[in-house]
């Protein structure tokens, strides 16, 4: 009986400037194999599906349990986490490569430092002071803090700005992961201190009059946040902002 085998096909470049390539893989499958663990065994013998000697694939990834958000790419045309992403419920061969609204480092790589610029703009935190003790913060309610919760699991994984078709250089959009941070950041009791900024920054250029609600982001979110909501409830704020902003100028 012939061994079961995963077939891989990776979209391999060296650097920005080099030439991109798609080297195909077969290997031995494993119970439980996850696209990450298909990429290692790459590494520990990488020769192609060819027989051609190759290099280990560059790639990210760090807790291996869909949670530090490292692991996006493209999976057969979806951005997803390759530590979910489990090969037998994949269609072979399985085409893997890096999210393509990012400036690529190596491989499968990307430089996703726009997401944490975009909510630097929008000061997606509570303000604290640590220089001295500020003594208990304010309380809140149970129900609201399981309302937010959901908004607050958010792993930075970008899979949400890459499956929206709003988000590319010509229209700057800051994406649903800023949105929703903006949001769960408003609605705290200390947070809620820069609300106004938030909300003046996100009718700004690339905030949200940007988006087309295509609801890409909610369908392929791995932690299914409520973002749609999000984006809803931050257009509202937004309006009733700027007319505050219109009656007081």
């Amino acid at each position: 009986m012939a061994e079961k085998t995963v077939k891989l096909e990776i979209k391999r470049q060296a650097n920005p400037e080099a030439q991109a390539v798609w080297e195909k893989y077969e290997l031995p499958w494993k119970p439980g194999m996850n696209v990450i663990s298909a990429i290692l065994e790459v590494g520990f013998n990488p020769v192609t599906a060819e027989g051609k000697p190759t290099t280990p694939v560059a790639y990210d990834s760090n807790c291996l349990e869909e949670i530090c958000g490292s692991c996006a790419m493209l999976i057969n045309g979806k951005a997803r986490m390759a530590c979910s992403a489990l090969v037998d419920r994949l269609e072979q061969p399985i085409r893997v490569e890096p999210l393509s609204k990012f400036p690529l480092v190596r491989d499968l790589q990307v430089d996703r430092s726009v997401l944490f610029e975009n909510l630097k703009a929008v000061k997606a935190w509570v303000p604290i002071d640590g220089t001295y003790d500020l003594g208990d913060g304010p309380r809140q309610f149970p129900q609201a803090q399981e309302a937010l919760y959901p908004l607050s699991n958010c792993i930075s994984c970008c899979c949400c700005m890459e499956a929206c078709p709003q988000f590319n250089e010509e229209t700057g959009f800051v994406g649903a992961a800023t949105i929703a941070q903006a949001k769960l950041f408003n609605e705290h009791p200390t947070g809620k201190v820069l609300k106004e900024e938030r909300l003046r920054a996100l009718a700004g250029d690339g905030g949200i009059q940007e988006c087309g609600f295509a609801q890409n982001c909610v369908v392929v979110c791995p932690k299914q946040l409520p973002l749609t909501n999000a984006i809803s409830d931050i257009g509202r704020d937004v309006m009733v902002q700027k007319a505050k902003d219109f009656l007081r100028s």
